[in-house]
């Protein structure tokens, strides 16, 4: 019987190539594991550490470098854990499943590479923005969109690739990836929306 695997996947900041790999969960646990992209100049970090990982990431939606601490449960089972840029706050970084890293790792690189493309300062795929908002009008003007905390409703926020629904009471967010085909097929299939409310 083989061991079980876990994928790792992230988009170099230096090259902008998606890196990708596989670990086992033995080799997870037993040591820190590395990733290096193939032009040698970055590196993604994963160190057990008691029940949790200390995960060092290379960015490239930002082109820095992040550090978070994942629960060990949380990256060793399931479907895995995405973790995200604090500055533009999308998803930078995943490591779970085979299948569900190689198709995240797929739509971070068209998000990536079609972020480089853009201007500064404009939507990273214009036409998907506009018809992400299109969308967002028509289930608002439904009634379609309501907070954990029991509000009805919310104010939107647009940015370069994302749209964050805002609840107007508790101030809890709800991000929309606002980039790819992927994106805008997604949103299409949600007939209401729920933030998450804040505690």
């Amino acid at each position: 019987m083989s061991e079980p695997v876990r994928a790792i996947g992230y988009v170099c900041p230096s090259c902008g190539k998606s890196v990708y790999g596989e670990r086992s969960r033995f080799a997870l646990c037993a040591a820190t594991a590395g990733l290096v992209c193939a032009c040698g100049h970055s590196e993604l970090t994963a160190e057990p550490v008691a029940d949790r990982y200390r995960v060092t990431v290379p960015c490239g939606v930002c082109g820095g470098e992040h550090r978070a601490e994942v629960p060990a449960e949380r990256l060793l089972e399931g479907s895995g854990v995405g973790l995200a840029c604090p500055e533009r706050r999308q998803l930078c970084c995943y490591i779970g499943s085979v299948p569900q890293v190689q198709r995240a790792l797929r739509q971070l690189e068209e998000t990536v590479q079609k972020q480089q493309e853009a201007e500064e300062g404009a939507f990273v795929d214009d036409v998907i923005m506009y018809e992400v908002l299109s969308e967002l009008k028509d289930i608002v003007g439904r009634g379609g969109v309501s907070c954990a905390c029991g509000t009805e409703g919310c104010a939107v926020e647009v940015h370069g690739a994302a749209v964050d629904l805002v609840c107007p009471a508790c101030g809890g967010r709800l991000r929309l990836p606002a980039a790819t085909d992927e994106d805008l097929d997604r949103l299409c299939c949600q007939m209401t929306l729920t933030i998450p409310g804040k505690k």
